[in-house]
């Protein structure tokens, strides 16, 4: 990935749903004019949620989801229903595919996606080989949502289609960005990043990629150290910085040295307001003083990396945990999209930042913690909070 490149967890997520052969392949072929996505009469031909990156004149980058039809009942059939449940977390906008009279089962996912808060835009397909006056009513009726008649083959309607997108993008699309109010145009930033045996070969990781990146874009100074040239880096600034952003495995050793008026943060703190709910978290935060050696925590890692001896949420986060707690405390670990349905059994839970993640997905986490009654917070933050220095930190961007 280039500087340049907008990361797929970055993009807008624009969900297709729909019936099987509703036409859905073909819509998102229309929207992008490419053939990005496999079209066939042969029922069933989309079977996991497929994820295309693209930039469209008017929306910029997004993510389509092509997702399986939602009428299949075999059991193969409910094993892609539950995909397509998972694929509805990371929607930001949905596009229910009509090609004909809606159905129930239509109407129960229109109304799943509402509940959600996901916009809904519903599409009547296929009006090339039928007279669309005849079924908008019906759709309108038990959906509540007037259809938009297109034809994905003969390119009818799409340009209509693509301002309502537009029209639907959720208020606060793009009023997020990792740094918030924290830095100002002309400021001088210290980034610290340590390069251990997790971050890649040649390339730096995606935090802090994106950060870095961002504040370019504010115009600011950026001056990059690893841990044990933080003296040399400090000493070489004629004035201190204005903020030090550090990787947050360093956070004490960063925060003893550096100079009175500097604010600090880290990489995953930040993308803890970024991704997710920075008041959640903070308050969540709290339930570490609750543990008890009998207490039992989930650390959820976005990524699927093989453990490495360094890794912070397989090692590190666990061993600072049963030092303070003790040794019996349990620590179970997911990954990638694994995540308990069930999150009662736990006291606490610990994400990571999340920069794999778009914010729809950690927000979605997010709730379902809460309507266990779960604590959730994340790696930087816990961290802070062991070391006794969250308070001393700045975690609202």
């Amino acid at each position: 990935m280039s500087l340049n490149d907008t990361p797929r967890s970055d993009r807008l997520h624009i969900g297709i749903f729909g019936r099987t052969n509703s036409g859905k392949s073909s819509l998102i072929n229309a929207l992008t004019h490419q053939s990005i996505a496999l079209v066939s009469d042969v029922a069933g031909t989309t079977t996991d949620p497929v994820y295309k990156s693209m930039e469209i004149h008017g929306i910029g980058p997004c993510v389509f989801i092509d997702t399986a039809g939602f009428d299949d009942t075999s059991e193969l059939g409910r094993l892609r229903i539950d995909k397509t449940c998972e694929a509805l977390k990371k929607t930001d906008i949905a596009l229910m595919v009509f090609s004909g009279p809606p159905l129930p089962v239509e109407d129960k996912w229109v109304q799943t996606l509402k509940a959600a808060n996901i916009p809904v835009i519903t599409v009547l397909n296929k009006c090339d080989c039928q007279v669309p006056s005849q079924i908008t009513g019906q759709i309108e009726e038990i959906c509540g949502i007037s259809p938009i008649p297109v034809s994905a083959v003969q390119g009818t309607g799409i340009d209509i289609l693509r301002q309502a997108i537009i029209r639907a993008l959720p208020q606060d699309y793009e009023a997020y960005t990792i740094t918030g109010e924290l830095v100002q145009n002309g400021d001088t930033v210290l980034l610290v990043m340590p390069q251990d045996i997790q971050a890649p070969k040649g390339r730096l990781i995606l935090p802090q990629v994106q950060t870095l990146r961002e504040l370019l874009d504010k115009k600011c100074t950026v001056i990059s150290c690893t841990t044990d040239q933080l003296d040399a880096a400090l000493n070489a600034l004629k004035a201190p910085p204005k903020v030090i952003i550090t990787d947050s495995q360093v956070f004490k050793t960063v925060y003893d040295k550096k100079p009175e008026e500097s604010r600090l943060t880290s990489f995953s703190v930040l993308f803890a307001g970024y991704k997710g709910d920075m008041d959640y978290f903070t308050k969540s935060a709290e339930a570490i003083a609750r543990l008890t050696p009998d207490s039992r925590v989930l650390i959820a890692e976005a990524c699927t990396h093989a453990p490495l001896s360094e890794d912070i949420g397989r090692e590190k986060i666990p061993a600072m945990l049963k030092k303070r707690v003790g040794s019996s405390l349990q620590i179970d670990m997911v990954s990638g999209q694994d995540f308990p349905e069930d999150l009662s059994p736990y006291d606490l839970i610990i994400h990571c930042g999340a920069c794999m993640f778009n914010r729809k997905y950690v927000l979605s986490r997010i709730e379902d913690a809460k309507k266990c009654g779960v604590p959730m917070t994340n790696y930087g933050i816990t961290i802070a909070f062991l070391q006794g220095i969250l308070d001393k930190i700045d975690i609202h961007s």
